[in-house]
Parts: structure tokens; sequence; C-alpha cells
């Protein structure tokens, strides 16, 4: 497994690799890695050999500008031996371990912003949050090259602005969704889930099982506006949960709607203490 440090040493890896024939997969994570991110990568692997061959890198990056200036940037896990292990065992190729100069040079003025995706639902509950996404996925590709790159269904409005912002800018690269992973007790894996309190652990299942109680609803036809009050009904039952938005939108484009037309998505953020957690569901009528 070759490690780079560097955006010239990252650029200099997939270009030999390119230069031998190679498809190049992009897994973008931001450490801490667990099952789900190796979900990522397996599925970049898959893609890779579907096309004849090729090589997964995937990136570790804390990215800054994704965290406004009273979130947890600083209590952020990081175990860079631990996540190199875990590649190593999974088979990556490549891993890319830039530090924030080499992302972000000084006197850097340029952004990248997805306008209504970016400011909708986690956009509003965290203003630029989006726009540092977008900007650092932005950088990735530019630095990587990749053919494709894996991003999970669990942060379902960071996918649907990635696939906006690739079509927008036409941006050669394959967008290849993965389903959440989730615990033994149907909580979605996430690295901030090392940050919770004991009871705020036992309490944050209340997730699952509000998602797969509006699932069933939305399957039985009943009206959205019934599904959300259940939703908030099933999780106030938690006295840990604070609930920071509850959502059900087009599945596709995330716009409101008063009744389904097609799939849906069901978003959740909530709060657990001093850490925020989301979940989806895609529901069908």
């Amino acid at each position: 497994m070759q490690i780079c440090r560097s955006t010239q040493d990252m650029r200099a890896c997939t270009r030999d690799w390119r230069a031998a024939g190679a498809r190049v997969a992009l897994v973008p994570t931001m450490g801490a890695l667990h099952d789900g991110h190796l979900a990522l990568v397996a599925r970049a692997r898959d893609w890779v050999e579907a096309e004849g061959g090729g090589r997964v890198v995937t990136s570790i990056f804390v990215n800054p500008t994704q965290f406004g200036p009273n979130e947890d940037l600083d209590k952020y896990p990081r175990d860079e031996a631990g996540d190199l292990a875990l590649l190593r065992r999974a088979g990556c190729d490549g891993v890319f371990l830039p530090t924030v100069p080499d992302i972000y040079r000084p006197g850097a003025q340029t952004h990248v912003e997805v306008a209504g995706l970016g400011r909708m639902l986690i956009g509003r509950l965290r203003p630029g949050h989006f726009r540092g996404v977008a900007t650092v996925v932005t950088k990735l590709f530019n630095i990587v090259g990749p053919d494709a790159a894996a991003f999970g269904e669990k942060d379902y409005q960071q996918l649907t602005l990635i696939r906006q912002m690739v079509a927008d800018l036409d941006v050669p690269v394959q967008i290849l969704p993965v389903p959440t992973v989730r615990e033994a007790d149907g909580l979605a894996m996430s690295s901030r889930n090392a940050r919770l309190a004991p009871a705020d652990r036992a309490a944050a299942p209340v997730l699952n099982r509000a998602l797969d109680h509006a699932q069933a609803m939305v399957a039985q036809g009943q009206p959205l506006s019934q599904v959300r009050r259940q939703i908030r009904d099933i999780l106030r039952l938690e006295s840990q949960a604070e609930v920071q938005s509850v959502d059900i939108r087009d599945a596709r484009t995330l716009t409101r709607i008063a009744a389904p037309s097609g799939s849906v998505v069901i978003l959740l953020a909530v709060r657990f203490g001093d850490v925020l957690l989301i979940d989806q569901r895609v529901a069908h009528p």
C-alpha cells in the first residue's frame, strides 16, 4: 500500500497507475475508520475490478472548512496508525494523507458551493458546512484524478450534493453510492459514535427504530404529516435525544413534497449530548 503525504506524491502515484492502464477509484474520508468506511473501499474495489482492473485510493483528511466555529473539529477522532492497518487489511492500494497547508494554501480565495442543496436541511443547521465539503471534494478529485468515487448513503444530503456538483461542473467522475452500514443494534456507523457518553450511546438506536416505523408508514400510504408526527413521538421517548430536524423529501432532489409521487427520503438530525447524529431511510409508497 502506497502512502502519499503530499499533493505532488499523490499525483505522481496515480499518473503512473493510469499510464499502466489502471482505472482509479477514490474513497474520501476524514479517518477514524470503521466498517462503514471499509464498505466504501469494497465498493470501490468491486468497481475497478468490473472495469478491467485498477487501484483504490483512500484519502484521510479532517477538513477544517466543513466545521463551524463552535463545532467539534478539535475533538474529531484521529487514529492514523489504526486507519492504515485497517486499509492494509482491506487491500487498499494507496492512501492520501495531506496536511491542511497542502490542501489550503495561504491566500486561497476560491470555494465551491452548491447553492440550493448546500443551504437546506443540514446546511441550515451548519451554515458553510457543505461549501467546505464541495470545495475539498473538488480538490481531491483534481489531485487524485479518479474515474469513480464512493460515498455513503448515510450522509444522504452530501451524496446528493456531490452528484449535483459533478453534473453541474462536468466532472468526469462516476459517483458510487454505498448503503448505510449499521451496528448490531441498528445505530448507523459513524466516527462520531465513539464520542457518545454511555447513556447517549444506549439511547441513539432510537433513530433506527423511528426510521423503521416511518418507512412502514410510507409504504402503507400514510400522510407524510402523520409520519413526521410519529417520528417525533418515537424520538421523544428517549430523554437523551434532542431533535434538531425531521424531514421527508423527494429522494432524488431533496425538494419539499406534500405527498409522495415516487421514492422519498426520511432525514433525521438528532443531538445526543454534544454529538450531532444524522440518519436516513429511503422509503417507497
